[in-house]
């Protein structure tokens, strides 16, 4: 059904980069979701009354908050895809990670009244029974769920959206939930053993852990989560693809929503090229970066010393004599100025966030280093931080 819908109502559906593309995906898979989820509300709480499980009643009204979580994240394509402007210079695109995190927290409420509701029937039991009808509709709730949960994840992967990630983990939790419910029901009938109430609070756990991973997965890119490392690959084999740049560091990947991202580095390039050929070069990987990653770049250039044997063999002496000090530190930007009694090297350290050292402990170690290892020598350091 999905992919007939897709055929009549989205234009150049393979064009997933294009903004609005992705929110003509998003809201034909919302509408979508709203209408099945809807009409699953509806004959799950028809089959609750008519069992009277309260399991089968709240899986229900799950079901129900399934349609307005899709309400939210068609909201949030239908925004997300407005232009930038004065107030937001880099776009609403962030929008669509706030609807999936307000979805998240329904989630979330409804696996919390779920546990309420199947704590009070586990201390209060009450007869269930399984009818024929109430069999076939949660049945087939169950096989509808599967269903949404395949295209949920398809195009969610397809447009990198994690709304759709999450609407599709939600639905998969949605009919092993159900699929509990049903095995609950049938072992009621079969052994008069009633489990309706730990049916329940199943299934209010499995909803419960489906919020905490969809909130998790829409507060990362919020907060700021590291780069894809796929993304980093991509951008290190184009950049350095160009004979101009000798080596990358301090890339930092700005993400301000789906197909909105931003790239800074630094490119080290010969401190005897031609300027104005360098900044050509610079250029070019810019556009490059725009056209094959659709992001916005700006490159720093850095110059370095290519022919000067005794920066090179100090500069490579002092990266492995650092390694010891810890593993992942490594130093960028490395200069030396020669003074009358003494040189000084100028570099800059990274230091990983997890390293065992704090900032100003590597610092100062590093400095004791250069001036025990290195005769008549004194260093400048700056403590540096790795954004991928």
């Amino acid at each position: 059904m999905i992919t007939l819908l897709i055929n009549l109502f989205v234009n150049e559906k393979d064009n997933t980069d294009s903004p609005s593309v992705r929110r003509t995906y998003g809201i034909l898979c919302s509408l979508v979701g709203i209408s099945l989820n809807v009409l699953l509300f509806a004959g799950k709480y028809l089959a609750g009354i008519v069992s009277g499980s309260i399991a089968v009643t709240a899986d229900a009204f799950n079901n129900l908050s399934d349609a307005g979580s899709s309400l939210i994240t068609l909201t949030g394509f239908k925004f997300s895809g407005l232009k930038a402007s004065s107030g937001h210079p880099f776009g609403h695109g962030r929008i669509e990670y706030l609807s999936g995190l307000a979805v998240a927290v329904i989630i979330l409420l409804m696996g919390l009244e779920l546990a309420k509701s199947s704590v009070i029937k586990i201390l209060r039991p009450k007869a269930v029974e399984s009818r024929l009808l109430t069999v076939i509709i949660l049945t087939i709730s169950i096989c509808i769920k599967l269903y949404m949960a395949y295209y949920n994840r398809i195009i969610g992967k397809k447009i990198n959206s994690p709304a759709m990630k999450t609407a599709s983990i939600d639905s998969l939790c949605d009919s092993a939930a159900t699929a509990a419910v049903l095995i609950f029901m049938l072992v009621f009938r079969l052994t008069h053993i009633n489990l309706d109430g730990y049916g329940g609070l199943l299934v209010a756990s499995l909803i419960l852990y489906a919020g905490y991973s969809a909130a998790k997965d829409t507060v990362d890119p919020l907060l700021g989560r590291p780069a894809d490392p796929e993304l980093v690959k991509d951008i290190h084999d184009i950049v350095m693809a160009h004979e101009e740049i000798i080596g990358i560091h301090d890339l930092v990947v700005h993400d301000y929503g789906p197909g909105r991202l931003m790239i800074s580095l630094h490119g080290e390039v010969s401190g005897d090229g031609n300027i104005f050929s360098l900044h050509d070069a610079i250029d070019r990987i810019e556009n490059e970066l725009h056209e094959k990653l659709s992001c916005d770049a700006v490159i720093h250039m850095d110059p370095v010393e290519t022919n000067n044997t005794r920066i090179s063999e100090t500069k490579k002496l002092l990266a492995e004599k650092i390694t010891e000090l810890d593993s992942g530190i490594t130093i960028h930007d490395f200069r030396m100025v020669t003074g009358p009694t003494k040189t000084t090297l100028i570099f800059d350290a990274v230091v990983p966030f997890d390293s065992k050292l704090s900032d100003e402990e590597a610092r100062r170690q590093i400095e004791e280093l250069v001036c025990r290892e290195f005769e008549n020598s004194a260093a400048s350091v700056k403590i540096d931080k790795t954004y991928i």
